[in-house]
């Protein structure tokens, strides 16, 4: 007996050490978790501060709007309506200037224009009788509810005033239908519409005066900030791949190989900003009409050379796998040297254009840089079609093509800048420089 008591015994105080450790490994675990949150919220707090902003500018409208609710005579003249306004806030409180206006003002022209329909829709069917009403109403609801779905597909409508068709059904739905049920339906929809009208001038205001987040000035920087991504794959090409010290080795490891990969992807978050930034009102350096769709132009042109890019370094990693032996050294030789050239002056073209972007200055009409890349990617084509030992040196060969068409489609985006910087009305350097001058003066 007193065996199994012992034995009883060590077996309840090895249970009670694994329940121990198994309590310790979960309270371990689970601050890990919230450590490796917390760390992830820092990050993403310190990426792009605004962000926290934007937050903190949330619960100031939505607190904002919340006195309709609390104080007893505002709650009086809008009545339950008033969580119309909240509910605005938010729908339409966006990160941009551009994405709030775009909400708000399709919310509000898209509820008045709604309600406006419904409210004569209630008018017509009221006149038919009481069995001739509710048929009228389903016919006004179908038609409209059914073409207004239709004008989605218009890319046109799509682009800019989705969102409000979106709430011109949902709103002729709603006042429509509640028309043959409620009385009073002036008055309601009046109320509706005030306090949608509340609460998208709460968010307009927040976001205009409270810390603004620019569409305009975020799609300026992304298209200078892809022009530097370009230039630095290409100043890597000309010190890793072409250079005279340049070895080819561990080529995938570069990070210079990668970086052309976020200008691929930034089609559709450069299509939305220059959405957003079209309903914006003119702003520290642009203007009202400022011409936001050339930014598109130079994007898609950044793209096109990212795509070749890729492509050229998948041909380049490839081709130091393979380590082809060459046949023609001293063509090898001229081509690599070409290559250098026209990779190095691509780069200061790419990053010229990129500063004249951020500092809104016209860039140099005679690009000596990019007119240098041209000259040396003409000449190379010419000779490598002439050379009978092209066959010998292909891989050679590809490479200084590739690169080629990469100068001609620079020479593209350079010409688009140029566009730009006319219709924007850029600074000329000298009128930069005069200013300065003039302000050291005073």
């Amino acid at each position: 007996m007193e065996v199994d008591h012992q034995i009883r015994v060590s077996n309840d105080g090895a249970d009670g050490d694994r329940l121990w450790q198994r309590l310790r490994s979960l309270v371990l675990g689970l601050g890990c978790r919230v450590a490796g949150f917390a760390r992830k919220v820092g990050r993403i707090a310190r990426e792009d501060p605004r962000r926290v902003a934007h937050s903190f500018k949330v619960g100031l409208a939505l607190t904002l709007v919340s006195v309709l609710y609390y104080v007893t005579p505002l709650f009086k003249g809008f009545g339950v309506s008033t969580l119309w306004a909240v509910l605005t806030v938010v729908v339409v409180m966006e990160y941009t200037v551009g994405g709030t206006l775009s909400k708000g003002l399709n919310r509000a022209f898209a509820t008045l224009v709604a309600g406006f329909i419904a409210v004569g829709a209630h008018q017509v069917a009221n006149r038919c009788g009481t069995q001739g009403e509710p048929i009228i109403l389903a016919a006004f609801v179908f038609l409209l509810a059914s073409a207004a779905t239709f004008s989605r597909f218009i890319p046109e409508i799509k682009a800019k005033y989705d969102y409000g068709v979106t709430i011109f059904i949902l709103t002729f739905s709603l006042v429509a239908v509640s028309s043959y049920r409620v009385e009073e339906l002036i008055q309601l929809a009046h109320q509706r519409f005030s306090t949608i009208v509340v609460g998208v001038f709460t968010c307009l205001c927040t976001t205009i005066f409270v810390f603004p987040v620019w569409a305009g000035e975020d799609l300026h920087k992304l298209s200078a900030g892809n022009l530097d991504k370009l230039a630095q794959f290409l100043e890597g090409m000309e010190s890793e791949c072409f250079g005279e010290n340049s070895t080819i080795e561990n080529l995938e490891s570069k990070t210079f190989l990668q970086v052309y990969k976020s200008v691929l992807n930034s089609k559709a978050t450069e299509d939305s900003l220059c959405n957003f930034a079209k309903w914006e009102p003119g702003h520290g350096k642009f203007g009202f009409r400022h011409p936001w769709s050339q930014y598109q132009k130079i994007g898609a042109l950044c793209r096109q050379c990212a795509s070749s890019m890729e492509a050229l370094a998948s041909y380049v990693i490839t081709l130091q796998k393979s380590q082809y032996p060459e046949a023609n050294p001293e063509l090898s030789l001229k081509v690599r040297t070409a290559c250098s050239e026209m990779s190095s002056d691509s780069a200061k073209a790419l990053r010229e254009l990129s500063t004249a972007i951020r500092t809104m200055t016209v860039p140099s009409p005679a690009n000596i840089t990019m007119s240098a890349a041209i000259t040396v990617a003409k000449g190379l084509r010419s000779e490598l079609s002439q050379d009978m030992a092209l066959l010998q040196v292909m891989h050679v060969a590809v490479t200084a093509t590739l690169l080629s068409d990469l100068v001609t489609t620079i020479k593209k985006i350079a010409e688009s800048v140029d566009n730009l910087a006319r219709l924007a009305h850029f600074k000329t350097p000298e009128k930069i420089q005069k200013d300065v001058v003039i302000n050291i003066a005073s």
